[in-house]
């Protein structure tokens, strides 16, 4: 069972629909109980840092999103979801992210000629090594909806990158916690190879974040 994680972000559906099509049993949820007896945990969503943080504090998940973590279970978060897990973000000074890993998120620096959100599709530069990217060839393209990016303190757990206007950390692996910048969900079969990787990942072959 996968437990996708609903705390008022959005993005719920479409990530349920992607699993199920890979005949995976999902359940949308914010139950700690629930959350936790799963065997894997994906927080997706879109909208604002701070508001979403909010939002995890109001229905009490950050506790059960690092409880969760610390299991060696398999999480995944996607879009603002990486965003979250890392200590800060420049959308909103002063809010405290979960902190699960290092790094803190910032603004897509102006660029002449590029539109700011980025949405679209760009392609990756993926590290070989990456666990969540086997089977997707190297400058594979996938569908990215964001104003904000990753700067990851501990460069060694980047999975992929991007440019746009700017060097982008699009996706991070640290031991079971994974996350994609960009949509999975809505990357066609690049995307769904991403998601069946994930979902094919086992927690006694993962160290602990």
């Amino acid at each position: 069972m996968i437990a996708i994680i609903d705390y008022d972000a959005g993005n719920l559906k479409s990530v349920e629909k992607a699993l199920h099509y890979l005949g995976q049993e999902t359940v949308i949820t914010r139950d700690p109980e629930v959350i936790l007896k799963a065997d894997k945990a994906v927080l997706p969503g879109v909208g604002s840092f701070g508001d979403a943080m909010g939002n995890l504090h109001r229905f009490h998940l950050v506790d059960v999103i690092k409880d969760f973590a610390a299991t060696g279970k398999p999480f995944l978060g996607i879009c603002l979801g990486l965003q979250l897990l890392f200590e800060r973000s420049d959308e909103t000074p002063g809010v405290e992210g979960l902190g699960i890993l290092k790094g803190e998120i910032v603004k897509i620096p102006p660029c002449d000629g590029l539109k700011i959100p980025h949405m679209g599709w760009n392609s990756l530069d993926i590290n070989p090594n990456a666990v969540l990217f086997k089977g997707v060839a190297q400058g594979s393209y996938v569908y990215f909806v964001h104003s904000y990016y990753l700067k990851a303190e501990d460069e060694s757990i980047v999975a992929a990158t991007t440019e746009y206007g700017t060097h982008i950390h699009a996706a991070v692996e640290s031991g079971n916690v994974f996350a994609c910048q960009f949509h999975p969900e809505k990357s066609s079969e690049n995307g769904l190879q991403i998601l069946k990787n994930f979902a094919s990942l086992q927690a006694e072959n993962l160290s602990c974040v």
